[in-house]
């Protein structure tokens, strides 16, 4: 499998499944068609209506989510509800003929602004409908934190879950951010985590390995 696919970052390896194998093996090469994907709903406080995208890289290796509006925050100018944002997506996957994939790794960037004594979370989960929900991948964050974020969760090839072949099976992502003020003073300052690059959107990449289908 190229390093790319495994490089990159965000998801548990905690898919387990009598779909986790074909007989076939990875394959090096993507099909050359397109993988082509499709948002079937959107909904959580993290993406409002409008607010998230999908694009598919050319070589079929990845495909991004992006989003333009995912902050949570505490403290001055805060809402109680702010401090934990959301967002659930469901997405209508096409692959090529003959093919099947399987998420083998997720990107996730961000920017925190931590206050002493405050703390960050970024939860995700996934699966594909029909299947039991992964238990979350989590990573915590703590004040004093000011600067970009990124995470990393990789599943190995083993533990690979494939898409059925033959069928069609939305794929669901499930992100949560969480901010608490912990010790720090919420009248006084805020504290907040976004999905957020540092060209102002919410990219968050996910690499795709690929097998045959049997015939």
């Amino acid at each position: 499998m190229p390093a790319g696919l495994l490089a990159g970052a965000a998801i548990a390896a905690l898919f387990t499944s009598p779909m986790s194998a074909y007989g076939h093996t990875v394959i090096v090469n993507p099909p050359p068609d397109k993988m082509v994907i499709e948002i079937a709903t959107v909904n959580g406080s993290g993406c409002p209506l409008n607010t998230a995208a999908v694009a598919v890289s050319p070589d079929n290796t990845a495909f991004t989510v992006t989003y333009s509006d995912y902050l949570a925050q505490v403290g001055v100018g805060s809402k109680p509800t702010d401090n934990r944002k959301n967002c659930q997506l469901n997405l209508i996957v096409h692959v090529p003929q003959g093919f099947t994939y399987a998420i083998a790794s997720a990107d996730y960037r961000g920017y925190a602004h931590l206050e002493d004594g405050a703390t960050g979370q970024e939860k995700a989960s996934y699966y594909f409908q029909g299947q039991s929900q992964t238990v979350p991948s989590a990573h915590d964050f703590k004040g004093v934190y000011a600067d970009n974020w990124q995470v990393t969760d990789k599943v190995d090839v083993a533990s690979l879950v494939w898409a059925p072949c033959g069928e069609q099976r939305n794929f669901n992502i499930n992100t949560e951010l969480r901010v608490n003020a912990g010790t720090s003073d919420p009248s006084k300052t805020t504290s907040y985590m976004t999905m957020d690059s540092t060209d102002g959107d919410l990219k968050t990449v996910y690499h795709v390995a690929w097998k045959e289908c049997p015939k």
